[in-house]
């Protein structure tokens, strides 16, 4: 049986770009709209709490987290739309989930300017090896089940999360109750293959918290987001701490399976443009407060099936779909930061661990696969849980390092690794 064919991207000029616009009609559906909108529901059901956590953490005021969830929002709809129209290939761009639960427990130790300096490095350093045309030698470079390891020790914290609440308030059945049901309700829509379970964990968290008195919609303010300008300031303890785990958990955990969902889906995607794109568009969206942009991987498997749109050649309109909802939704930045702080802490902390739990056993699994590889993974992951901070540099730098120096021991001299 013969592979089916690969879909190249249209060339990228001004007649295909404009092409691609008056053929969009064409290309969107019921079914495409909907798929769109999904996405926005799990990025909404999930990740954008932990950018919430990452601002709490890192004593942001309301201001400053509006303009953040609206730099990576509008940001991934402007920047979804613009990649999708001009390569017609359905390109999904949300913000970095990795990166912002690396910034749960980073952001704190860093003065905000110098966050936003780790950000633009991380984002030109993406931008010059997608110029570079280096982007299989580099991953080459990093073993892939160290990098794995370290993404599961930057998350471990959240899916412990879940359970570390149920005695955080004393008396009270509220923990306990909604930890249980909204776990139940999570496994059990997952069980029957519903798309977005963090959605009905969600509901019937909601349910709960608004059962027993604990949500309060009066300082809810409808009104859109002016965004910030924020200048950076560069430190060599951001740059190590903040700039290089961001650039290579971007790199292994969104633009690596990224492109393996689209060719999997068979797109021949534009490597090495869709990594100097993505990169010059967040080393933009920094300076609103954007953490990064990068190749959608999981929630892109939404877009870039044919549930979405049965047409290859025209399944771009989905992305398109997506990308407005999330303009859209992301201009009112700051209602959607008083929504979400309403909510009562067990809530968020519970929503948050389920909706990484599927990338938490995912790199675990991929980290400890090989054999020959699981010393490396094992220190990097245990090294990076541990969520130190040595010689002012978090942990995640000294798990990459302390993964790759045991990678390099172990499998020195040894022959077909």
């Amino acid at each position: 049986m013969q592979p089916a064919p690969l879909f190249k991207p249209t060339p990228p000029t001004l007649t295909n770009f404009l092409r691609n616009i008056r053929d969009l009609p064409n290309a969107v559906t019921l079914s495409g709209i909907t798929a769109g909108f999904i996405v926005v529901l799990i990025s909404y059901t999930g990740p954008l709490l932990i950018i919430l956590q990452a601002a709490a953490a890192g004593g942001l005021t309301p201001e400053q987290t509006s303009s953040w969830v609206w730099a990576v929002v509008v940001g991934n709809g402007v920047a979804t739309i613009f990649m999708s129209l001009l390569f017609r290939q359905p390109i999904n761009m949300p913000y970095s989930t990795a990166g912002a639960a690396l910034l749960v427990t980073s952001l704190s130790h860093f003065p905000l300017s110098e966050a936003i300096g780790a950000y633009i490095i991380s984002a030109l350093a993406i931008a010059l090896l997608g110029m570079s045309g280096l982007f299989g030698r580099v991953m080459s470079l990093i073993p892939q089940p160290v990098v794995l390891a370290v993404l599961a020790g930057v998350l471990l914290r959240f899916g412990l999360g879940i359970f570390n609440a149920i005695d955080d308030n004393p008396g009270s059945p509220l923990n306990p109750l909604m930890i249980v049901s909204m776990v139940a309700v999570f496994f059990l829509l997952k069980r029957f293959r519903f798309r977005a379970p963090s959605l009905g964990a969600m509901l019937i968290g909601l349910i709960i918290a608004a059962t027993m008195g604990h949500l309060s919609f009066a300082q809810v303010r409808l009104v859109p987001t002016l965004p910030l300008i924020f200048m950076p300031t560069f430190s060599l303890n951001a740059m190590l701490s903040l700039a290089l785990p961001l650039f290579a958990l971007a790199i292994s955990s969104q633009y690596a399976p990224g492109f393996a969902v689209l060719r999997a889906n068979n797109y021949d995607a534009p490597v090495n443009s869709i990594l100097t794109i993505t990169g010059l568009f967040s080393t933009v969206l920094a300076f609103f407060g954007g953490h990064g942009n990068v190749l959608g991987a999981l929630t892109a498997a939404i877009v870039v099936g044919p549930d979405a749109q049965p047409d290859h050649d025209k399944r771009y309109g989905s992305a398109v779909a997506s990308g407005v909802w999330h303009v859209l939704l992301g201009l009112f930045g700051t209602a959607i930061v008083d929504f979400f702080s309403i909510f009562p802490g067990v809530f968020v902390s519970t929503i948050a661990g389920l909706s990484l739990s599927g990338i938490i056993a995912s790199s675990l699994g991929g980290a400890m696969d090989r054999p020959e590889h699981r010393e490396a993974a094992i220190v990097a992951f245990l090294c990076t849980a541990g969520d130190f901070t040595f010689l002012g540099i978090g942990a995640p730098f000294w798990g990459l390092v302390s993964g790759i120096a045991v990678h390099i021991l172990m499998q020195a001299g040894r022959k077909n690794v």
